[in-house]
């Protein structure tokens, strides 16, 4: 039986630049997001993940889906696919990375090799689209 990861991403771009995140004990950064809980909505989930990591509040008025992703699951067995429903979303406070990440950056599209595949594919997408320099 397949794995599937299904898990809502914070898509922020800047500058052409787009901000990624490394967890604590992880070997790649990613776009910030997570796992859904329970029966957690796409935006409760968004809202909850983006506040743990970054310690700031997305404007629920102002989340726009941008795209479903779907590739091999990074660090796990073949076949666990990762499920990433993209949005963005306008935000309040202060970016900063809270306790359970390392890192945070600012990664253009030279720095593609640096995430997992479902978020190459983003990058793509950004590239294509003229956001992502």
């Amino acid at each position: 039986m397949a794995i599937l990861i299904d898990t809502v991403a914070w898509v922020r771009t800047e500058g052409g630049r787009i901000l990624c995140a490394r967890p604590r004990g992880k070997d790649v950064f990613y776009i910030p997001g997570g796992k859904r809980e329970g029966d957690e909505s796409d935006l409760q989930t968004l809202a909850r993940e983006v506040a743990e990591e970054l310690t700031v509040a997305i404007r629920p008025d102002t989340v726009a889906h941008v795209g479903t992703y779907h590739a091999q699951a990074h660090g796990h067995p073949d076949g666990a696919v990762v499920r990433m429903a993209c949005y963005t979303a306008e935000y309040t406070g202060t970016l900063a990375a809270s306790s359970e990440i390392e890192e945070v950056e600012w990664f253009g599209y030279a720095d593609r090799d640096r995430v997992p595949p479902v978020d190459q594919i983003l990058f793509d997408d950004l590239h294509r689209d003229g956001l992502l320099k």
